[in-house]
């Protein structure tokens, strides 16, 4: 059921995310059914492909103090834009803004889950 929930939070993220940065990100029809695939694959990027990647590139991640990682971020959306039909991405800079969003709009929802739990809710 965990795992239901935050995919729903993801969805509901890369629409909020997709909308506010549109027409550069958009997701065709504003299909939840597309943006669930979208957090899907995302997830699934980020559990399995970006751990490689990281491992790949310790040496340009530790002379960049870490900012090579926003790089990772990046292309896993872009990869991710080529993986589901539907989902457009501009480049890979609103690929890096879009990411940053992505974050801030999924604490802000994560913040209301876990104030739901505390009162009793979800």
């Amino acid at each position: 059921m965990k795992f239901l929930i935050q995919l729903v939070i993801s969805t509901l993220a890369v629409l909020i995310s997709t909308y506010l940065l549109s027409p550069h990100i958009r997701i065709d029809n504003n299909s939840f059914f597309t943006a669930l695939v979208v957090a899907a694959v995302l997830a699934f990027l980020n559990t399995v492909i970006k751990p490689i990647m990281i491992v790949l590139t310790i040496p340009v991640t530790v002379f960049s103090f870490g900012f090579f990682l926003l790089v990772i971020n990046a292309l896993m959306i872009i990869l991710a834009a080529k993986i589901v039909s539907g989902f457009h991405v501009q480049g890979f800079w609103w690929a890096l803004l879009f990411s940053f969003i992505l974050s801030f709009v999924t604490s802000i929802l994560e913040g209301i889950k876990k104030r739901d739990e505390n009162k009793g809710g979800i």
